[in-house]
């Protein structure tokens, strides 16, 4: 009987970016754009407005596909009207196959990494996942 060696689960909270940037949905694009210090994560949360909302995430292709491409005024267009909410989030301690198939499935680039108190406390990618996982294995 041949055994498999174990292979070593790698964990979102291994993998993710602790640095992102949150922003008001209120917040234009330009002035969201302008306050965006971690451009490497290619994304902005979108703060809740109160206990009971939850996250939003706006991706630079969104701003793409719905201001660059459409002519549309930096300055007056709103982050709520370019964003995607509710965003689909993962857990620090999820393996990351499964956030990986989880991407596949949804379509997604990213994700905010929130803890079991609903707190974003990272950004995940799938650029995180297969560079620093693949490593993290050889």
């Amino acid at each position: 009987m041949s055994t498999m060696p174990e292979r070593e689960t790698i964990f979102v909270r291994d993998v993710m970016k602790t640095e992102y940037d949150l922003v008001e949905g209120t917040a234009t694009v330009s002035e969201a754009l302008q306050l965006m210090q971690h451009v490497e994560t290619k994304c902005l949360i979108v703060k809740k407005r109160h206990d009971g909302d939850e996250y939003g995430i706006v991706v630079i292709a969104d701003i793409a596909r719905h201001v660059l491409s459409q002519n549309r005024s930096p300055e007056r267009v709103s982050i709520y009207e370019v964003m995607t909410k509710p965003a689909v989030t993962v857990h620090p301690d999820m393996d990351i196959r499964y956030a990986s198939r989880l991407f596949g499935r949804l379509g997604l680039s990213r994700a905010p990494v929130v803890d079991r108190e609903g707190n974003v406390i990272g950004i995940v990618s799938y650029t995180d996942m297969v560079l620093k996982g693949l490593m993290h294995l050889a």
